[in-house]
């Protein structure tokens, strides 16, 4: 049996993911950093990593649409969550004060979550780039003066960064969604299993989601997300990605024999323990 776990990540060392794989994994981690989402699953298809850690949803952001593609798309299994709150940190190299940051670099989503921050701070000129922490660790690297990243507080730690303001994100409860995925094979026993993620598309008809809907509902399942595709090769026609959580797993697993007679196509996405924050 291995010692360590091989979990593959979006980001570098002190990004959100590395902080989510820690809390999972804890000693047992051994990081496949991976540059990109993609990257991330190919490691996983190619065996060079045993799980990933990817985010699926933010409560401010909403739902990160590709990654729901991505575990379909390559038949992943979820095999677990994990919310973590989310604290955005403004950061530079030391000996510098905030008037003297022009720019400030990090991924997208940072930059949505912290926009209030930046509208009381004129002057510096928001730049999206790749990874929260790797911006961090390039101006460390690189020495790079008057440029800012947004990142963790481990981040500003690892890279030896000055921290101008904490917790700058707009919404104070910030949490974002993980999952743990992996290729097809052991899952979570039954007897722990309380959480489900399901796809299923159904015929044009009308009626048929509300149909589907009546069925979680009288079996007693709490839906906790639902997210509508377009199904590409059929225009006019969506694929529905539900969440759903319960107390008897009986009772769910009667909804879920009963939605895969309803739907033209069903697939489930995985079932695990729901995280408790």
């Amino acid at each position: 049996m291995k010692e360590k776990t091989e979990v593959a990540i979006q980001g570098k060392q002190g990004s959100f993911h590395h902080i989510v794989a820690q809390q999972c994994f804890g000693n047992a981690l051994s990081l496949v950093p991976c540059d990109t989402f993609d990257a991330t699953v190919a490691s996983l298809v190619a065996n060079t990593a045993d799980q990933a850690v990817m985010a699926i949803e933010n409560s401010i952001a909403g739902s990160i649409i590709p990654n729901y593609a991505l575990i379909d798309q390559n038949d992943l299994k979820i095999v677990g969550e994990y919310g973590l709150s989310i604290h955005h940190n403004f950061m530079a190299l030391p000996g510098q004060t905030l008037s003297d940051i022009k720019e400030v670099h990090s991924h997208p989503m940072a930059l949505l979550q912290c926009k209030n921050f930046f509208l009381q701070h004129p002057h510096i000129r928001l730049v999206e780039a790749e990874d929260t922490a790797e911006e961090a660790q390039r101006i460390s690297k690189n020495q790079i003066k008057g440029i800012g990243a947004i990142a963790s507080q481990e981040a500003a730690d690892l890279y030896q960064l000055t921290v101008f303001a904490s917790s700058i994100q707009t919404i104070k409860n910030n949490v974002t969604r993980f999952v743990i995925v992996q290729k097809k094979g052991d899952l979570v026993p039954e007897t722990q299993i309380n959480k489900a993620a399901l796809k299923f598309t159904l015929d044009h008809q009308r009626g048929s989601l509300a149909a589907v809907l009546n069925v979680m509902s009288d079996c007693q399942l709490n839906l906790t997300k639902i997210q509508s595709l377009p199904v590409i090769e059929t225009p006019g026609k969506y694929a529905f990605f539900v969440d759903v959580t319960f107390e008897d797993f009986s009772h769910y697993d009667k909804a879920r024999k009963l939605i895969a007679i309803m739907a033209s196509k069903f697939k489930i996405l995985g079932e695990y323990a729901q995280h408790q924050r």
